[in-house]
């Protein structure tokens, strides 16, 4: 506690919030959230899915790398940061079966750098976002009291993070929380992305005259969710007590197929460009989550609309425009690669 000598009392200390990932999507929201709550906030990024514009003034930024275990280590012995939010990763789902090195040594050993810093430093908790990516095709609504079935490394990557993350609570008494948040849109999505982030996907090509392409008929559901609705809960968690060691699904109640999702996209956008189909690849088919311990826990009752979310993220992807998309450079398995994936047209599904 400090002393404030004009009222004679003591104030809390400002909480020390490190938020890795904050260049990007969902991380800069977070972030955001933590400084409207009087957080001094340390965002780390390595600017390589992120940007700078997406940054608050108010916030320190460090540019670098979670798997840089050295500045991790360094960062937590100089700042002792009360509460960590780990939002970096690389979140293609799809790609990360051709990419296993470079999913694993960013997605599970960037995550252990930092799980043995918070625990070295005894921060209060640790912030975890996973992914419903860990439940696999499993039955539906997904439930946190299921088995989770990964399919594909990258939930593989966030299962073991997890599984982590109960042993150190267990071993060092290091609190943690965990989202599994799901297909999560909205304004500051990297649009320029041509292997992850549907929406943003379709919004770029339309921008460019460009049919939205699905992978195979576009029957596949999921519930698309606004960063309005998963930001505020994540950085408001650690209030919380009885969050803590628990793991909770994040996102909007109703599922849409990609086929639907492209027909609002399209209105949003002002603009009808056609669809177009590609080859099938191997995804779940139906992928959506029950809600119902964060709403008894954290009071979470989502509330925009997909049309609604929409509508705010095209009127943000219509001021900001169309941005390029860059090929991945470290593919490590090309066979069975989607051919789209293997030409520089944006991609969604």
């Amino acid at each position: 506690m400090r002393t404030d000598p004009n009222r004679n009392r003591a104030v809390p200390a400002r909480p020390k919030s490190l938020v890795t990932g904050g260049a990007g999507f969902i991380g800069s929201h977070v972030a955001d959230q933590l400084l409207d709550a009087g957080h001094h906030v340390v965002v780390l990024d390595d600017f390589s899915g992120g940007y700078a514009d997406n940054i608050d003034r108010r916030a320190e930024v460090v540019r670098g790398s979670i798997t840089n275990s050295e500045l991790v280590d360094r960062l937590y012995a100089e700042r002792q940061f009360d509460y960590v939010f780990h939002l970096a990763a690389y979140a293609a789902e799809g790609l990360s079966h051709f990419i296993r090195r470079f999913n694993y040594t960013n997605n599970l050993i960037g995550s252990v750098n930092l799980i043995n810093a918070a625990a070295r430093n005894d921060s209060k908790c640790f912030v975890f976002t996973s992914s419903i990516a860990v439940y696999g095709a499993g039955q539906l609504p997904m439930t946190e009291d299921m088995t989770p079935e990964p399919e594909d490394p990258y939930g593989i990557a966030k299962y073991a993070v997890e599984m982590d993350l109960a042993a150190a609570a267990r071993l060092f008494g290091l609190n943690y929380i965990v989202f599994r948040p799901h297909n999560v849109y909205g304004e500051r999505q990297n649009i320029g992305d041509k292997y992850r982030n549907v929406i943003g996907i379709f919004m770029n090509q339309i921008m460019r005259g460009e049919p939205c392409t699905i992978f195979g008929d576009g029957t596949q559901t999921r519930a698309f969710t606004h960063v309005a609705d998963v930001a505020p809960v994540i950085a408001h968690s650690v209030n919380e007590p009885a969050a803590y060691c628990r793991t909770f699904n994040i996102g909007a109640d109703v599922p849409y197929s990609v086929v639907e999702l492209a027909e609002v996209v399209q209105d949003a956008m002002g603009k009808h460009t056609g669809v177009r189909h590609l080859e099938a690849r191997q995804e779940v088919q139906d992928a959506y989550s029950d809600h119902s311990r964060a709403r008894e826990i954290l009071d979470y009752h989502p509330s925009v609309s997909l049309r609604e979310g929409i509508r705010r993220m095209a009127d943000w992807a219509g001021y900001v425009g169309p941005r390029a998309s860059r090929e991945f450079e470290k593919i490590e398995l090309d066979r069975g690669l989607p051919e789209a994936w293997g030409r520089t047209e944006c991609t969604g599904a």
